[in-house]
């Protein structure tokens, strides 16, 4: 079993700028070692990933993304955990896209406060 527990966290990008004030966000799922999820947010009108979870909590995925201009585009991630001193998971992503739009590089997303993750998962609506 993992030391990373990814079922039901919501993630947002913590080193990429808002495209339209709504972040980059994630939520993830988990059983056993396959993780997976579906990302939104940023320039990405919708997307999901698959992957799988190691007993060090590296999470290695594909993923599909539909962007705003209407681009799709497709890559490969490694994830790396790291416990934070109020115990949310940051994760170090090292990505490559390929495709039409191939580029690679290095992101950080982090799990947001539970108490924002509830908001996020069930908005009011008035």
């Amino acid at each position: 079993m993992t030391r990373f527990d990814y079922d039901d966290k919501i993630f947002v990008s913590v080193d990429h700028a808002e495209a339209g004030g709504v972040p980059l966000s994630g939520h993830y799922h988990q059983r056993g070692d396959l993780v997976w999820g579906e990302i939104t947010g940023g320039g990405v009108r919708h997307g999901s990933l698959a992957g799988t979870c190691d007993v060090d909590g590296v999470v290695r995925f594909a993923y599909l993304e539909v962007l705003a201009d209407g681009a799709i585009v497709v890559g490969e991630c490694v994830s790396h955990p790291e416990r934070l001193p109020d115990g949310r998971i940051r994760l170090r992503e090292e990505w490559r896209r390929h495709g039409p739009r191939p580029d690679s590089g290095v992101s950080v997303i982090e799990e947001v406060a539970p108490a924002f993750a509830a908001q996020r998962k069930n908005p009011q609506h008035v």
